[in-house]
């Protein structure tokens, strides 16, 4: 009997039941394997930051839906915007798993790479705007076009913090001092060739953010701002015309309603901003909605507030103050000098092109062509927005294993 009792589990597992229940056996360890694995990966991801790109990402589509409702807008942009939100979302998780020291030091790919195709743009560059045909800073992908500009911002931050972390204490001696300001020039000189001053703005501030990080003697920073002081006036004098209108519309735009209309665009961008009141005309009630150029990309917050109202754009306001919080808190938290700089660097680019593009809806700033991040419509703008936050995931991720990151 005792034999015939162990005949028979041998015997089972040769039959067709036996081999399915192997295969579902099999199948259940796959599976409880991956679903280990995704735990493991989602405890030393920044699920707050990640949700709030996500956030504004979802007004962003919610917008440019509404654009295409009543046509102002085709579905390329609609399609395009998603997928570059799906695919930089995918990037960004990536780039959290691999370590920011790692990128830093490869950096003899990433940067030659980016300023040869920003070079590129010298060449073969387009102008996907008809309003500005000299601005030929993209290039012709077929389907969409590229700003590789975009991508040398996250070059440069990469390779700036390896720059100043090799310096370490030493920031203040004229010879490492002049060296990181030649590190900075390079960009900032190919984006002013370009006559993108937008973007050469933004360049010029993450220097300026990511060296008073590293201990910038208050010395240099005020001798610094005693010469640009005295440089204004004189880059005034050279600047051209087209753009001096531009800053004197930002100021009055009524008095250049006229003329070359310099200051048309935020003039209606103020209507319209002012006209939702508190709660907003509705995104699909386009019947009565002002018409502003490009309502869709630099000047997306002007859209919000006619049809979200003054709610819409607190909401938005909120979820961009809460993203560059995070972004702080994780540079807080960093163990090591590269990883502060790099959260750093994102910031002061997020932040000051926020601050820039916000305020060129309210007639503070001139029109510089620069977008409100993950809100503005715009394939490369998205996708290089979510892979600066996969940089600051990065740095969560391998300072989530010694400390929490609130």
């Amino acid at each position: 009997m005792g034999s015939k009792k162990q005949a028979e589990p041998a015997q089972c597992e040769g039959t067709p039941q036996g081999a399915a229940n192997q295969y579902r056996l099999a199948g259940e360890e796959f599976m409880k394997g991956i679903l280990n694995r995704v735990g493991e990966f989602l405890k030393t991801l920044d699920l707050i930051t990640v949700f709030i790109c996500l956030a504004c990402s979802g007004i962003s589509m919610a917008c440019l839906l509404s654009f295409y409702s009543y046509g102002q807008r085709t579905a390329k942009v609609v399609i395009v915007q998603a997928a570059a939100i799906l695919i930089g979302l995918v990037v960004a998780l990536f780039l959290s798993k691999i370590d920011y020291n790692i990128m830093t030091k490869l950096w003899k790919m990433h940067a030659p790479l980016a300023v040869g195709l920003v070079l590129l743009t010298f060449v073969i560059g387009v102008a996907p705007n008809p309003n500005a045909p000299t601005d030929k800073a993209w290039l012709d992908l077929g389907v969409t076009t590229f700003q590789p500009s975009e991508l040398l911002k996250l070059s440069f931050i990469l390779t700036f913090s390896l720059h100043l972390s090799h310096v370490g204490g030493e920031i203040n001696r004229p010879k490492n001092f002049l060296l990181l300001c030649l590190h900075a020039m390079a960009p900032f000189g190919l984006i002013v060739l370009q006559s993108d001053i937008g973007t050469a703005m933004v360049f010029m501030m993450i220097f300026v953010v990511m060296m008073f990080t590293a201990g910038l003697s208050w010395r240099l920073i005020a001798v610094g701002l005693i010469g640009a002081a005295a440089v204004v006036p004189v880059a005034w004098m050279y600047l051209p015309d087209f753009l001096k209108s531009r800053f004197l519309a930002a100021q009055n735009p009524e008095l250049y309603l006229s003329g070359d209309g310099k200051g048309w665009q935020q003039y209606l961008g103020r209507i319209a901003l002012g006209s939702g009141q508190l709660s907003g005309r509705g995104l699909f009630k386009q019947d009565s909605l002002y018409y502003v150029p490009e309502a869709h990309n630099d000047f997306i917050f002007s859209y919000i507030g006619q049809t979200m109202g003054f709610i819409g754009c607190l909401a938005a306001l909120l979820l961009l103050t809460a993203l560059c919080v995070k972004i702080l808190l994780t540079a807080r938290a960093s163990k090591d000098t590269e990883g502060t700089l790099i959260c750093c660097g994102v910031f002061a680019m997020l932040f000051f092109q926020i601050v820039v593009n916000i305020g060129m809806v309210l007639c503070i700033v001139p029109v510089v062509g620069v977008t409100l991040p993950f809100f503005s419509a715009g394939g490369t703008s998205a996708v290089v927005n979510y892979m600066a936050i996969g940089l600051v995931l990065s740095v969560y991720r391998k300072n989530k294993k010694t400390t929490t990151v609130f």
